[in-house]
């Protein structure tokens, strides 16, 4: 979602959003910066966020602020969910807001340290009004061996779109899910929730508004690093062993020493007017 290509109002509205959505208690910013992690940890965050800075060429910048209220907002989906246990040291987190439309990733050296941001890059999610068209859902979703990932062929549609990208691209798979539908009367119903690259040539540059039937489209760059890291691959790793042999896990990843498992998607424009009710 770079600024130049919002326009001024889109501009002025994001940077409203941040103004409000960034007040938080000096303290809780002075503890995120304060935290030190462990030095095993500490170096693959430092990896994995010099990678993030070098490859994901559009990536948002957030104020510190605003990155340790997501923060919040992360650990507050985790334990309601009763996942924050098992959530590994590393999450991506979704903001679905239409004026925000970002993934963020998060790691965290224990099972009780706060998390530190790594990064964020434009996403889109899903866009109402189309029939087949979902609101993507909010909550905590695993990403677990029961939908095996696949990788994109690079095939294009009947509209000339490579829907997942080139060929090679990891298609991460959360299995059926209730949404609200998009179309019609509204209601719920299943759909297959996928997040994944989207055509180099004609979608990723749009990325930053709601475009999709509901999936999560991420930048290219996102998804190879999430997957040359493992950062989501918690079973995977656990699989490889107990000696299987997988086939979407591309040769010559790195993956750290312990990934993450859960997609969690939030909407803060949402969140900011239950909080303008009073926090209900």
């Amino acid at each position: 979602m770079p600024c130049a290509r919002l326009g001024r109002a889109r501009v002025k509205g994001f940077r409203r959003w941040l103004a409000r959505f960034g007040r938080l208690a000096p303290l809780a910013l002075a503890m995120l910066v304060a935290f030190q992690p462990p030095l095993a940890a500490a170096n693959e965050l430092s990896m994995v966020r010099q990678a993030f800075a070098q490859q994901v060429s559009r990536h948002l910048s957030f104020p510190a602020a605003v990155a340790v209220r997501y923060a919040g907002l992360l650990t507050s989906a985790l334990q309601a969910d009763g996942r924050e246990a098992d959530a590994g040291d590393w999450a991506v987190l979704i903001d679905r807001n239409p004026r925000v439309q970002a993934a963020m990733l998060f790691a965290r050296p224990t099972d009780d340290a706060p998390w530190q941001w790594v990064g964020a890059a434009p996403v889109s999610t899903g866009k109402p009004g189309t029939f087949d068209h979902f609101i993507t859902p909010t909550g905590v979703f695993s990403h677990s061996m029961d939908n095996m990932d696949f990788r994109a062929e690079g095939t294009y549609n009947e509209n000339g779109i490579r829907g997942y990208g080139v060929s090679g691209m990891r298609i991460y798979d959360f299995g059926w899910v209730d949404a609200q539908r998009g179309w019609g009367k509204g209601g719920e119903s299943q759909m297959r929730l996928q997040m994944h690259a989207t055509d180099p040539d004609r979608l990723e540059s749009r990325l930053g508004h709601p475009a999709s039937k509901g999936c999560v489209r991420i930048p290219a760059a996102l998804n190879r690093l999430l997957d040359h890291y493992g950062l989501l691959d918690a079973d995977y790793l656990a699989a490889v062993q107990r000696g299987d042999s997988l086939w979407v896990l591309a040769p010559g990843r790195a993956p750290v020493a312990r990934p993450g498992r859960y997609l969690v998607i939030v909407d803060s424009g949402a969140h900011e007017t239950s909080a303008s009710r009073g926090g209900e």
